[in-house]
Order: structure tokens, then C-alpha cells, then sequence
């Protein structure tokens, strides 16, 4: 796993949120999945060139199907913008590094 980014389980995913001093971008996942295995360098590059704006976090849905559920996730890759634990925005599939940036940039 790529430095700033986290994977989180059903377990520690609650603190992991309610801990964070800065945005959180959760990425909803699967190790089989095409187009999050296309996503993910895209991901480490923001973590590594936006670390002090936001916290990326992996979920990997096969792992963690309650949080999947509880968050609706119908397809993946989705990506929640969260923010004082709040769902500000999201996307779904794969999206260009500038779209995410600019989203994550939003909820500063």
C-alpha cells in the first residue's frame, strides 16, 4: 500500500473517520475489479501530492460488505468525499486525477 493511504475494515473505519483532522476520499473497492486497479495509482499520487488536504482510505468491499451496504455502493470503483464524517460528494468509476483533485480541493 502506497504511503497515505490507509485500508480500513468495518472495525476501524468509524475512528478512522471521526479521528480525521482533514477530508477523508474512501475508496470502495475489490482486488478483481478492472477499473480500480486503474484507479489506485491515481490515488497514491494525490496522497502523495495532496497529503496535507486530504486522507485516502481503502474499503475493500468483498471485506467489508456492511460498510458497502451502508453506504449504498452499487458499483465500483465509487469514491466518497467525506468531511466532519458528512458524505460531501462522490464518483463512480474512473475518474481523471484533476476531476478528484478539484473535488477534494472543494471540501477545504
Amino acid at each position: 500500500m502506497a504511503e497515505g493511504i490507509l485500508n480500513v475494515t468495518e472495525t476501524n473505519f468509524d475512528s478512522t473517520l471521526s479521528g480525521a483532522t482533514k477530508p477523508v476520499l474512501v475508496d470502495f473497492w475489490a482486488p478483481w475489479c478492472g477499473p480500480c486497479r486503474s484507479i489506485a495509482p491515481i490515488l497514491e499520487q494525490l496522497a502523495a501530492e495532496m497529503p496535507d488536504e486530504v486522507q485516502i482510505v481503502k474499503v475493500n468491499v468483498d471485506e467489508a460488505q456492511g460498510l458497502a451496504q451502508r453506504y449504498n455502493i452499487r458499483a465500483i470503483p465509487t469514491l466518497l468525499f467525506i468531511k466532519d464524517s458528512e458524505v460531501k460528494d462522490q464518483a463512480v468509476g474512473l475518474v481523471q486525477k484533476e476531476q478528484l483533485a478539484q473535488k477534494i480541493r472543494a471540501l477545504a
